[in-house]
């Protein structure tokens, strides 16, 4: 199971497990400052903050699984498998971003993790293939900075933000479950 974990101490930690039986072909992808990067809905972005993770390059382009901005703005996406539901169609008042492309469009223009949920609030994420080889992941994300932590769920029921007060995240289920069950463990210390 694959878990992004927040740490905030004098310095601010990010990381993630990457739990597969096998490797999909990820690497280690930078992205410099003027790197072309295309967005399929909003053409091509040459201005933007670098970016480094880890990614799967597919027809050059990548498709990343976690990474951190120049500003210290990290995201991952972890599996949400049965649970993740995206727009079917763009809308014309909202940035339609694939969902293949939502880590790279946010982590480009956004250097805090106050940016982001503005960025967020305009956002239609769209179930839009990559290429008939590579469907629509089934994910969900943590999005965090040394100021605090957000969960992103897109789901039959709607687009839901959350603030996530323990700066951690594991695949399924859905993050308000993840946070009740949190209870199990409040005898240990």
């Amino acid at each position: 199971m694959c878990t992004a974990a927040t740490y905030q101490t004098s310095d601010f930690y990010f990381g993630r497990t990457l739990d597969y039986e096998s490797s999909y072909g990820e690497e280690i992808v930078i992205l410099p400052r003027k790197y072309k990067l295309p967005f399929l809905h909003m053409g091509v972005s040459e201005q933007h903050y670098a970016i480094i993770g880890t990614a799967h390059i597919a027809n050059g382009y990548p498709l990343f699984y976690d990474a951190v901005n120049e500003k210290g703005l990290c995201m991952a996406g972890l599996n949400f498998v049965g649970n993740a539901c995206y727009a079917a169609r763009t809308a014309d008042d909202s940035d339609n971003v694939a969902q293949y492309e939502f880590i790279p469009w946010i982590l480009s223009q956004c250097a805090t993790l106050k940016e982001a949920r503005q960025r967020l609030s305009t956002m239609n994420l769209t179930n839009t293939q990559f290429s008939e080889n590579f469907p629509c992941a089934q994910l969900h994300w943590i999005l965090a900075d040394a100021s605090g932590c957000l969960v992103i769920e897109s789901m039959q029921d709607g687009f839901h933000i959350y603030e996530n007060p323990v700066g951690v995240l594991t695949n399924n289920p859905p993050f308000p479950q993840q946070m009740f069950q949190l209870n199990n463990y409040q005898s240990l210390s």
